[in-house]
C-alpha cells in the first residue's frame, strides 16, 4: 500500500484547515467515504461533470487514482484535496487544483464538485476560501482560473463569492456529460484576493 500513499511532506501534503473544514489530499482510506458520496450522489454530480469511468466507484478504480494523483504531484500539474468537516470527519466533496503551468504563467485551473446530501450548506465556498491562500502562497500561483457551464448558477455564485471575476465565455468548452459545452470563464489573481 505504500506505492499509494502521498508523500507527508512537501506540496502533497498540504492540509489547509478552516471554517470548521480540513482539506487534505485523499489517501486510499478514504475509500469507502468517497465511493459511498460518489455513488449517493451520482445523478446530483452527472450533469456537471465528465461521463465516469465504469470502474469508477471500485477499490482499483480508486487506486488508480490515487496513483495517478501521486504522479502528477511529484511533476507540480495537478493538487487534488478532498474537503471533510472537523467537527465529525464527514467527507463533503473536493476541490482539484490541475494544469498547473509553471515559469512566465503560474496558474492553475480549479475544480470541484460536492455531494449531494451537502449541497447549498455553503461548504464549497469555504473551502475554496480555505484552499486559496494556499494556492497564491504555498503553491506561489498568481492566477487561478476555472470555468462552470452557464446554467450551473450554484457553480457561480460559489466562484463569485470568492471574488473570482467573470472574464468571458469558451464555446464547446469540455465534455461534460458527453456533451460538448459552453463555459463560463472565471480568473482570480493573486493581487485581487482578499484572503
Amino acid at each position: 500500500m505504500a506505492l499509494f500513499r502521498l508523500p507527508s511532506s512537501g506540496p502533497a501534503a498540504l492540509a489547509p484547515r478552516g471554517n470548521g473544514l480540513l482539506l487534505r489530499a485523499p489517501q486510499m482510506s478514504d475509500f469507502i467515504q468517497w465511493a459511498h458520496l460518489r455513488e449517493s450522489s451520482r445523478d446530483y454530480l452527472t450533469p456537471w461533470e465528465p461521463i465516469w469511468p465504469s470502474d469508477d466507484l471500485t477499490r482499483s478504480g480508486f487506486r488508480r487514482r490515487l496513483r495517478r494523483y501521486s504522479e502528477d504531484i511529484a511533476a507540480d500539474r495537478s493538487y487534488p484535496f478532498l474537503i471533510f468537516r472537523e467537527l465529525d470527519g464527514a467527507m463533503v466533496g473536493g476541490i482539484t487544483l490541475a494544469n498547473v503551468r509553471r515559469g512566465i504563467v503560474q496558474a492553475g485551473t480549479i475544480g470541484y464538485w460536492v455531494g449531494k446530501p451537502h449541497a447549498h450548506r455553503g461548504y464549497m465556498t469555504a473551502a475554496l476560501r480555505v484552499l486559496l491562500p494556499t494556492l497564491f502562497g504555498e503553491l506561489n500561483l498568481h492566477r487561478v482560473e476555472a470555468a462552470c457551464i452557464p446554467t450551473n448558477a450554484p457553480s457561480i455564485r460559489v466562484l463569485e463569492k470568492c471574488g473570482f471575476s467573470r472574464e468571458g465565455l469558451a464555446r464547446r468548452y469540455l465534455c461534460i456529460n458527453g456533451v460538448w459545452q459552453d463555459h463560463l470563464l472565471f480568473g482570480l489573481l493573486h493581487e485581487d484576493f482578499r484572503g
